[in-house]
C-alpha cells in the first residue's frame, strides 16, 4: 500500500503526517514539483524520484496527498493543470485524497470551486472553531471545543458543490471541507512541527509576509495540542485507505 505526496516548495513536506503512515506501514513516495534534486522523503523502503507529476495516477495509489506552497491554486503552471486532473482521477475511482493549505486550494478548483483571495492574511496561530457536521465526520469526530491551529495563507476557496463544512475560524469562513466521502480539503497546518514552523520563520525573513502577522509567531505555543489532534486526524485517514 502506498500513498503519492505531492510537494510545492522545498520546505512543505508532510510533516507529521509521515508518523502516521509509518504507524499503519503505508509507504510514501513524493511528486516534486520544484526545481530542486534533493532526495525526497518515503518511508518503508518505496523508493520515489519524481520531479514533475504524472500525467495519470499510473499503478493506483491507495490515496493522494497535496502540500501547501507560495503560488496560487490559480497560477498559470502546467503543474497545477496536472495535479488537478490528477485529483479528478482520484476522485473518479474513489480514491482518498487529502489536501492542505494550497492543497485544499487545489481540490476546490478541481471539484468545480474557485478559489480567490482572503480578506486578510492568516499568519500564525489562531483559534478554530468547529461546524456541526464535524461533530459526525470521519476524521473529526470528537473535537468540539476551539483548537488553536497554526496558519500561513492569503487565499481562500469557496465550498465545492456538495461538500460538507467542517471547520471556520474569524477571518476565514472555509477552513475544511469533505467531498465525495472521502476527500478532504484542509485550508490550516495541521501538519506542522516546531521545526518546520522555524524553518518557514527563517525562510520569510526575506520575502516580509511576517510584517503582516499580528503578533510575534512562537514555534512552540501550541505546539504540543496540535501535534495530538494532527496524530487523531492523520491516523484517521490512513483507516480510509485499502
Amino acid at each position: 500500500m502506498h500513498v503519492l505526496a505531492f510537494r510545492h516548495a522545498p520546505l512543505e513536506g508532510i510533516g507529521t503526517i509521515a508518523a502516521a503512515l509509518d504507524r499503519h506501514h503505508i509507504a510514501c513516495v513524493t511528486v516534486d514539483t520544484t526545481t530542486s534534486h534533493q532526495p525526497l522523503a518515503t518511508s518503508h523502503g518505496l523508493v520515489g524520484r519524481r520531479h514533475a507529476p504524472p500525467e495519470g495516477l499510473g499503478r493506483a495509489p491507495s490515496g493522494l496527498i497535496l502540500m501547501g506552497g507560495p503560488m496560487s491554486a490559480n497560477d498559470d503552471l502546467p503543474w497545477i493543470q496536472h495535479e488537478i486532473a490528477a485529483i479528478r482521477e482520484a476522485v473518479h475511482r474513489g480514491i482518498p485524497v487529502l489536501g492542505i493549505c494550497l492543497g485544499a486550494q487545489l481540490i476546490a478548483r478541481a471539484l468545480g470551486a474557485r478559489v480567490f483571495r482572503n480578506p486578510e492574511k492568516e499568519i500564525g496561530w489562531s483559534p478554530l472553531h468547529w461546524t456541526a457536521a464535524a461533530t459526525t465526520d470521519p476524521l473529526f469526530h470528537g473535537f468540539s471545543a476551539p483548537e488553536t491551529v497554526f496558519q500561513w495563507h492569503g487565499e481562500t476557496f469557496d465550498l465545492p458543490p456538495g461538500a460538507e463544512h467542517l471547520a471556520y475560524s474569524t477571518a476565514c469562513r472555509h477552513q475544511a471541507f469533505r467531498a465525495d466521502g472521502n476527500v478532504y480539503g484542509i485550508q490550516f497546518h495541521l501538519e506542522v512541527t516546531p521545526r518546520i514552523v522555524a524553518d518557514w520563520l527563517r525562510q520569510d525573513e526575506a520575502c516580509g509576509h511576517l510584517r503582516e502577522a499580528t503578533a510575534p509567531v512562537d514555534p512552540y505555543a501550541h505546539a504540543a495540542r496540535l501535534g495530538e489532534v494532527a496524530a487523531t486526524v492523520f491516523d484517521r485517514w490512513c483507516g480510509l485507505l485499502h
